[in-house]
């Protein structure tokens, strides 16, 4: 099957999580905003009224018949098809629970540069922004991280789930990835008290399809538009 994602070309976003999966499962897929006229292919799928099941935003795959949306759904459906989940529904279920933690820390991060509004410039809300990352470094970040670190630790490792590769673990290595670009002095600072983690993303960075995607153009650079963001003043 030739699957179709849709997501902003121009940064790594939420789309990046299901690029991850697809890359790690050698599926073949389109990138289709990337493509000639492709964005405008993908606000007309999700204003059409012929649609059936149109997503509020980006990211949506096209499988065959099937338009899914929402990342953690996307990834619930390719865990399956593509082999990067566990095959018992006990399994799966879980490997979702761990997406969907993963996905509240995203709304966390993104929320550090903009904690009033994302229709607001960063520098109409950087007095809250600064307040915000301040508890985020102190609190937030910490918290999720050493969730993180004991879920590994529990499964024997190295992954979350034990020996076996899922998409929750491709989706942590972009955490700690965006984190490292976004917040360089927090994560120098913290390292030594995330090992496990910091060894999952060593490992998933190594995995051949995985390095070969970051070497190549199809891997978006991390940028201030996406949702992780290098601002000096937010990292303490």
């Amino acid at each position: 099957m030739r699957y179709e994602l849709y997501y902003w070309p121009q940064i790594q976003g939420r789309g990046e999580y299901v690029r991850l999966a697809l890359e790690e499962a050698g599926a073949d897929y389109i990138d289709v905003a990337r493509k000639p006229r492709g964005e405008d292919k993908m606000l007309h799928l999700m204003q059409s009224r012929a649609v059936k099941t149109p997503s509020f935003a980006p990211p949506f795959l096209k499988a065959g018949k099937l338009l899914i949306g929402q990342t953690p759904n996307i990834l619930l459906y390719l865990g399956k098809h593509c082999g990067l989940a566990p095959k018992t529904e006990a399994g799966r279920l879980w490997v979702h629970q761990l997406q969907l933690t993963i996905a509240d820390f995203v709304v966390e991060i993104h929320d550090t540069h903009h904690p009033i509004g994302s229709g607001l410039y960063y520098e109409e809300q950087k007095p809250e922004a600064e307040r915000r990352a301040d508890d985020f470094r102190a609190h937030r970040a910490p918290k999720f991280l050493g969730y993180f670190e004991r879920v590994i630790k529990a499964s024997g490792g190295p992954y979350l789930t034990g020996r076996r590769v899922t998409y929750a673990d491709l989706s942590l290595f972009q955490i700690v990835a965006g984190l490292n670009y976004s917040f360089p002095r927090m994560m120098k600072r913290q390292a030594r008290k995330y090992p496990h983690i910091r060894s999952l993303h060593d490992r998933v960075a190594a995995r051949p399809r995985i390095a070969a995607y970051l070497k190549s153009e199809r891997r978006i650079p991390f940028n201030e538009m996406g949702i992780f963001r290098f601002y000096d003043e937010l990292d303490g």
